[in-house]
Order: C-alpha cells, then sequence, then structure tokens
C-alpha cells in the first residue's frame, strides 16, 4: 500500500500518468501532492466540489500527505449544521489527530459511511473514494473566498517553503 502511494505520487510529481482508475477531473501536478481543476480548496486545505445544490467535500492530497496514514474518521451526522471554517470532523492518522474544517457553511446531507470501515481511503483517494460529507450550502457565495487549483498550488508551496 504505502509503495503503491509513493509510486502514485512520484508518477503525479514527474506528470506521468498511472495505470489505474482515471481520475473525474484533471490533475494540475506540482510537487508531491495533486491539485485538481474544478475544485475550490481553502487554506486550512479541504476542498469542495459545487454540483448543484450539493457541495462535496474532503480534505486535499496534500493534507492527507501531511497528516500520514490515516487510522479513523469521525464524521458528524447527516442534519448537522457546518459553518464555514469551523470544525466538522476529526482525523486521527499515525502522526496526530486533526481538526477538519468546512470550506462552506449548510446542513450536511450525506456522509461518506465508508471512512468508517476504510479510513485509509482518504489517502489513497482524497478526491474520489475519500470524501468525507456532502452540503447543502446555506451561502454558496462563501465558495468565492476559496482558492482556485493555481492560487492553492502556490499557496502550498509557499506553505512548505516556510517550514
Amino acid at each position: 500500500m504505502a509503495l503503491r502511494i509513493w509510486a502514485s505520487s512520484t508518477a503525479n510529481a514527474l506528470g506521468l500518468s498511472v495505470a489505474s482508475k482515471a481520475p473525474a477531473l484533471a490533475p494540475l501536478s506540482r510537487c508531491f501532492s495533486s491539485v485538481l481543476d474544478g475544485l475550490k480548496y481553502a487554506k486550512s486545505h479541504e476542498w469542495v466540489k459545487h454540483e448543484g445544490s450539493v457541495a462535496l467535500v474532503g480534505i486535499t492530497d496534500h493534507a492527507q500527505d501531511h497528516l500520514g496514514e490515516v487510522v479513523f474518521v469521525e464524521l458528524p451526522e447527516v442534519g448537522a449544521a457546518v459553518s464555514q471554517g469551523g470544525s466538522f470532523a476529526n482525523i486521527e492518522s499515525v502522526k496526530a489527530t486533526s481538526d477538519v474544517n468546512s470550506p462552506v457553511s449548510g446542513e450536511v446531507v450525506e456522509v461518506n459511511d465508508k471512512l468508517g470501515e476504510a479510513p485509509g481511503l482518504v489517502n489513497s483517494s482524497p478526491y474520489e473514494d475519500g470524501w468525507m460529507i456532502k452540503v447543502k450550502p446555506s451561502n454558496p457565495s462563501e465558495l468565492e473566498s476559496l482558492m482556485g487549483p493555481k492560487d492553492y498550488t502556490k499557496f502550498c508551496e509557499e506553505e512548505d517553503a516556510a517550514h
């Protein structure tokens, strides 16, 4: 598993395609993390994909890479209210326990129950199978305050250079 993640990250960094299920969105590869076009990104390293009346939310490849192997994910209940910038979940990895913040305010309409039995999906597929919640946004204009892929890539590069 670790070798597959390393190989995938290395291939992404080199701009090579990996012979696995192709992502629904085209990746923009920078450094060792994938940043996908078509998503919005928060400075706290969550992504959001707004589709109609629902926003899909998860953590970025950059975030999961820094967390290390995820061993437990605690998600909110369906119907819970989330606020932009407020914590909605906890992730435990072999390195640390971290809060996950919502990039958009609204009501949780679905949670990814697969993460209860397979929290490693956050590592192996952060933008697809490792999504966390679906939110019905109460203020869709909040999405405008988030970063696009190029700005997020630059933000990550600057953040990593500072550490």
